[in-house]
């Protein structure tokens, strides 16, 4: 650790009021451990991607208010790293003071998981704890934010400072629940406050919950139940592009699950808006069905690409693309919106369509780099936060919240 000796440091217990983006918190042998979705969902789901990506805490992040100089987080990071490919970059940690990003962070050492695609195994081998510092803060009162990395699970072991600290009241801002898949998890955005979610709800103003869950935007039940049972003011569903990728299910299926996971969302949430949110442009599986592959040639030459492994001709007998699905989730949201006022539908081309893609291509095929991040995230909060939009203040609040 590089803790300072000659530092007179107050360590505050880790607690649920201190930490906003979790919907559950284990006590581990090494301290707490937040998860994304709750025990019961976890439970119900022995898919290790899903129980990977769950406990990598998107948009969890550490909230008080301290006029404190210098703080210190231990933490045990799990690493993600694949044999034969160039080893993964750490995982950032955001400082934010005042709600505005003031330093960033790594914590080396922690846990490897390490992943074997061509052998299909996966190993962890153990690490050390590892100590986040930040110093030289203004002695001023402020409202601290650690944004924890999106994409690397991570312990929280001990929190220290050099001033007391306290939670942060309620400010008033509303809570955004939003669900998707690995884009919105946050998959190759350059740190956890720049993911598309979290630059849309900066720019919004409101409280990010971000069940974006990499790989596993599949409709299940627990998933909607979550979305059910957690408080809130808006809710966004972006659906469809991890159900081409597993090559989950058909046409047939398709809808009614969408509906069911609605019907669920609506059992806790009648009149909170909802928006339903159809795939950005992937020209990979625009008309090509799933499942989606990775390319081991580019893989074995260090680098990470995807292929479709699906025949066109087989959207005949039902198969998913992303044309299909829109068209489907269009159909969904609009029979809905005869009986449900407060329900909508967003194009996600309209965040990322054919003139970005020739700007700004997805680097393996399937998920965009830091800058499309960003520019999905302004469009998001200018189409939905924005007037009209189905998430502007003077329509949102009447939705009311859990």
């Amino acid at each position: 650790m590089n803790t300072d000796h000659d530092q007179s440091w107050i360590t505050t217990p880790i607690t649920a009021d201190l930490l906003r983006g979790a919907l559950d918190l284990e006590r581990t042998e090494h301290g707490i451990l937040p998860h994304r979705l709750p025990p019961r969902a976890r439970a119900q789901c022995a898919d290790p991607q899903l129980a990977m990506v769950e406990a990598q805490p998107s948009g969890v992040r550490l909230v008080f208010r301290t006029r404190a100089t210098a703080l210190e987080l231990d933490t045990l990071p799990t690493k993600r790293h694949y044999v034969g490919a160039p080893p993964r970059p750490d995982g950032v940690y955001d400082l934010l003071l005042d709600g505005i990003l003031a330093g960033q962070d790594v914590v080396t050492g922690g846990r490897i998981q390490l992943v074997d695609m061509g052998a299909g195994t996966m190993e962890v081998r153990p690490g050390p704890v590892g100590t986040l510092r930040f110093a030289g803060l203004p002695g001023r009162a402020k409202d601290v934010e650690i944004w924890l990395p999106h994409n690397e699970t991570t312990e929280l072991v001990a929190l220290r400072t050099d001033a007391p600290l306290a939670a942060v009241p309620d400010r008033g801002r509303r809570t955004w629940v939003h669900h998707g898949s690995s884009i919105s998890h946050g998959s190759d955005a350059a740190s956890p406050t720049a993911i598309w979610p979290a630059v849309a709800a900066a720019l919004g103003g409101v409280e990010l919950v971000n069940l974006g869950l990499g790989g596993s935007a599949l409709l299940d039940p627990f998933t909607a139940r979550a979305v059910r049972d957690t408080p809130a003011d808006l809710i966004s569903l972006k659906l469809g592009i991890n159900v081409v990728n597993a090559d989950l299910m058909r046409l047939r299926a398709f809808g009614p699950a969408v509906h069911g996971f609605l019907d669920t969302v609506r059992e806790g949430h009648p009149t909170t808006p909802l928006l339903v949110v159809s795939p950005i442009l992937c020209p990979l599986h625009e008309d090509t069905p799933g499942p989606t592959a990775m390319d081991l040639s580019a893989f074995g030459e260090g680098r990470l690409t995807f292929t479709a492994v699906g025949d066109p001709a087989e959207r005949a007998a039902g198969k998913l693309t992303l044309n299909v699905i829109r068209d489907e989730l269009a159909r969904i949201v609009a029979q809905r919106a005869a009986d449900d006022l407060h329900v909508h539908y967003l194009d996600g081309r309209a965040l990322y369509g054919e003139a970005d893609s020739a700007e700004l291509p997805l680097p393996d095929r399937l998920h965009p780099d830091a800058a499309t991040h960003r520019l999905i995230g302004e469009r998001f909060a200018a189409l939905a936060f924005g007037d009209p939009g189905a998430f502007a203040d003077g329509g949102a609040a009447a939705g009311g919240g859990h």
